[in-house]
């Protein structure tokens, strides 16, 4: 649970920060260029930040308008996922009566985080092999300055890996609960009946009748 909540965490920084690729200029070494999914910003060397939005989505690459997409879906299911499985552990007094039901909650977080962890993935090694692509391009001429990996790739793998591990445990852990009912308390005869059964016992008063 631990791991699928940092996974979370992880996947909704990722999301928003603008660190997925970096540029430096060789003509100017002192401004940083960062992208993100939603903006471009300008570091510079006494510590000044520019950022400014993207334009329109349609005039987005394909990569980064899928990858929006797919890590807000991610960032949805981590939630769903890690409320499911919350529910399911065995702390919260939700559904005690009914072991199998906390069981089939367990199941359905783990494996709605794992669909998390892979939407988490997916975008991020896009993202990377694009950037990997543009880096070694021979037609670009050497000059020209190249994006390459910035902290949010790495940390959109950690979180994918985080979360996949994640509903990866609690779905096996949901499979190796064991959800035996308990069996029914054996009858018991009154001990008036197992005195009948055994034997007859006279009444002393009617002892004396039999003499």
């Amino acid at each position: 649970m631990l791991l699928a909540l940092l996974g979370w965490i992880s996947s909704c920084v990722t999301t928003f920060v603008p660190l997925w690729k970096n540029l430096n200029l060789d003509l100017n070494e002192l401004e940083v260029w960062n992208m993100g999914l939603w903006q471009v910003c300008i570091t510079q060397e006494e510590g000044v930040v520019e950022c400014q939005a993207h334009g329109s989505f349609l005039a987005l690459p394909p990569e980064l308008r899928i990858s929006r997409l797919l890590m807000c879906l991610s960032n949805g299911l981590g939630l769903l996922g890690c409320l499911l499985a919350a529910l399911g552990l065995e702390g919260w007094r939700t559904c005690e009566d009914k072991p199998g039901r906390k069981r089939q909650l367990l199941l359905g977080g783990g494996a709605t985080l794992g669909m998390a962890g892979i939407t988490t993935l997916v975008p991020v090694s896009w993202v990377a092999y694009n950037t990997v692509l543009d880096f070694w391009d021979e037609t670009v001429p050497d000059i020209v300055p190249r994006w390459e990996f910035g902290e949010a790739t790495f940390l959109g793998w950690f979180a994918g890996a985080f979360l996949a591990a994640g509903g990866l445990l609690l779905a096996c852990s949901a499979r190796s609960t064991s959800t035996a009912t308990p069996l029914a308390p054996a009858c018991r005869q009154a001990p008036a009946a197992r005195g009948l059964a055994g034997g007859h016992h006279l009444h002393p008063k009617n002892a004396d009748l039999v003499i």
